[in-house]
């Protein structure tokens, strides 16, 4: 399994000694995320300051930039990386592609999986010169004059994972991408009876193998040096469960549990402005449906049951602006955890 971790966005000043001190630990990822600052440019300080960590956009919001944009400064990523840079990418929600950004909206998944055919398209015209004639409902690129065309990496492609809930995103994650990302408000039931079906129908259409498709993420991580520190943590994610259950788009997840009525009751206390009050209706069962919770000592064991056998990284710190440092020795253990996925395509074929 790998192990990531998130850099610090908020001060580009501290990247680069974050980025050195993750690699050191023995992380095997750094990420980011787009939240209150760019996803992408932590990892230009991050990609020269380290050899061999994957620099990973955890994720960076698709609509609201031109597919031409993203693959710019992609490449100029994997450049600098030598190769490590990973794109995920995510649709948002209607609200703030619209009210936040200014941006139409659309179906998200038809336009997803065209958004990552056009950047493939562009790629490809970069690195083996072929003619750049991508048409789509969404998105056309047919000109490209040498005077706009970026030098060869002469890196492998550059892998692309989007973030994904519902069955139709997922499909296209696994017809047309290198990896999914699954969001922390995720059970490992949901993931068993929905999300690798979907994900397995999709890589069927394209003829594609799990080994080479990295599955991130699918649930949060409580976790501390004692039981105080783990506590607090089971409270932050008992928030988060109310915080993302009130919304109707998640509630596919809670009705695999039977769970259904809880969704409404959060929206609907929502809706009232009844925030402090949401936490207390997720009984600590429903923490753990959510969560892979335990100290340091008992880590190893808890993400091997919650996520072991199907999800391919976890990230104990990720971008909800936690974090948790863990001690390198059980670093080491968390990468022993079995893995199906082996690599991302290494080859332009």
């Amino acid at each position: 399994m790998r192990i990531l971790t998130q850099l610090p966005q908020h001060d580009l000043a501290q990247v680069a000694a974050a980025a050195k001190a993750a690699e050191a630990a023995g992380y095997d990822g750094v990420t980011t995320s787009e939240n209150k600052n760019d996803p992408f440019l932590a990892h230009a300080l991050a990609g020269v300051a380290t050899t061999r960590v994957s620099l990973e956009t955890s994720i960076a919001i698709s609509f609201s930039r031109s597919p031409m944009a993203v693959a710019n400064v992609s490449w100029d990523l994997q450049s600098a990386s030598r190769g490590r840079f990973v794109l995920g990418l995510g649709s948002q929600v209607r609200a703030h592609n619209e009210n936040r950004f200014s941006v139409p909206w659309t179906a998200p998944a038809p336009r997803m999986r065209e958004y990552v055919l056009a950047l493939r398209a562009i790629w490809r015209n970069w690195e083996k010169g072929e003619k750049l004639d991508f048409r789509g409902a969404h998105y056309t690129f047919t000109l490209m004059t040498p005077n706009f065309t970026p030098v060869s990496t002469h890196q492998p492609p550059i892998a692309v994972t989007i973030a994904a809930v519902g069955p139709a995103m997922l499909r296209v994650a696994g017809e047309t991408c290198d990896g999914v990302r699954l969001h922390g408000f995720c059970t490992r039931k949901y993931i068993d009876e929905i999300v690798m079906k979907e994900l397995r129908t999709g890589m069927a259409k394209a003829n594609r193998t799990r080994d080479r498709f990295a599955i991130s993420g699918g649930g949060f991580i409580a976790t501390g040096p004692d039981e105080a520190a783990v506590a607090k943590m089971v409270e932050w994610v008992r928030y988060r469960v109310a915080f993302y259950g009130s919304t109707p788009a998640y509630w596919p997840v809670l009705e695999v549990h039977g769970l259904h009525e809880l969704g409404r009751k959060l929206n609907v206390m929502s809706k009232a402005g009844q925030w402090d009050r949401m936490s207390a209706e997720i009984s600590d069962d429903v923490v753990r449906l959510f969560a892979a919770v335990g100290t340091h000592k008992e880590l190893a064991r808890a993400i091997e049951a919650r996520f072991g056998g199907v999800c391919d990284a976890v990230a104990p710190s990720g971008g909800y602006g936690v974090h948790q440092d863990l001690p390198a020795d059980l670093i080491q253990d968390l990468k022993r955890i079995p893995s199906p996925f082996t690599g991302h395509p290494t080859t332009w074929d």
